[in-house]
């Protein structure tokens, strides 16, 4: 059985680990964490040290170091490219491909996308209720890395990303020829980009492809856009070292 993980970006193999902060307080009051357990304490970025508590308070919890790793990267590296939806789906989405695997997310306002973060204010309250849903889907599924939000982008400037990005650019998309088990295994770094319910536009299609995207399908259903980089991400991740 795996043991619960808190997260400290600012975690350091130390003999003592001091956890405070708003994780400490969960890990004492929310889940009444005791003397003698054994919990995991991880960085975000690969460290994970285990511990034994030796003492609680309301708002810390310390313990003895009982081992510490550092876990490699899987490969491939896994970015998803989410369009923004109306009803929390996209929170849903960044939700399920955390625990399924997704090493990064790059948030995307298509031409087809209801939801928009048109001013400074808007979009970094958006990005911070992604980057808190990642933090928790992390922790929920005891990873060592914390999956990075990036700022959302346009149509546009996905296309300069897919233009500039070193490894594989997957779109996935229902009229696709291509299925995407067909391509397995997949090294590097993988982009996969998905669309709004409204579908991903024929210019955009096009612009992707110009720019080194090649569509991808993902079965005879079409899923919905907080399923379908779920579905890739699976699929991906069963082939991966």
């Amino acid at each position: 059985m795996t043991r619960p993980t808190y997260i400290d970006p600012d975690l350091v193999d130390a003999e003592r680990i001091v956890l405070g902060g708003s994780e400490g307080r969960h890990a004492a009051t929310v889940r009444r964490t005791k003397v003698g357990e054994q919990i995991d304490v991880v960085d975000g970025r690969g460290l994970r040290v285990t511990i034994e508590v030796e003492s609680v308070t309301k708002s810390e919890v310390v313990g003895r170091r009982l081992g510490c790793v550092r876990e490699d990267a899987r490969d491939p590296h896994l970015t998803l490219v989410q369009a923004l939806a109306k009803g929390g789906r996209d929170e849903q989405a960044i939700e399920t491909c955390t625990e399924f695997g997704v090493d990064a997310f790059i948030p995307w306002m298509s031409e087809r996308t209801i939801v928009r973060w048109n001013d400074r204010a808007k979009a970094d309250k958006g990005r911070a209720k992604l980057a808190d849903t990642a933090w928790a889907a992390a922790k929920q599924s005891r990873r060592a890395y914390v999956p990075q939000v990036r700022p959302a982008v346009t149509s546009k400037e996905l296309a300069s990303i897919i233009a500039d990005f070193d490894g594989t650019v997957l779109v996935c998309h229902e009229e696709a020829t291509s299925p995407l088990p067909h391509l397995m295994p997949l090294a590097g770094h993988v982009m996969l980009i998905v669309g709004p319910e409204g579908g991903i536009s024929p210019q955009e299609i096009e612009a992707f492809e110009g720019a080194g995207a090649r569509t991808i399908l993902l079965g005879q259903h079409v899923l919905r856009s907080a399923s379908a980089g779920a579905w890739a991400t699976a699929v991906i991740r069963a082939y991966s070292r």
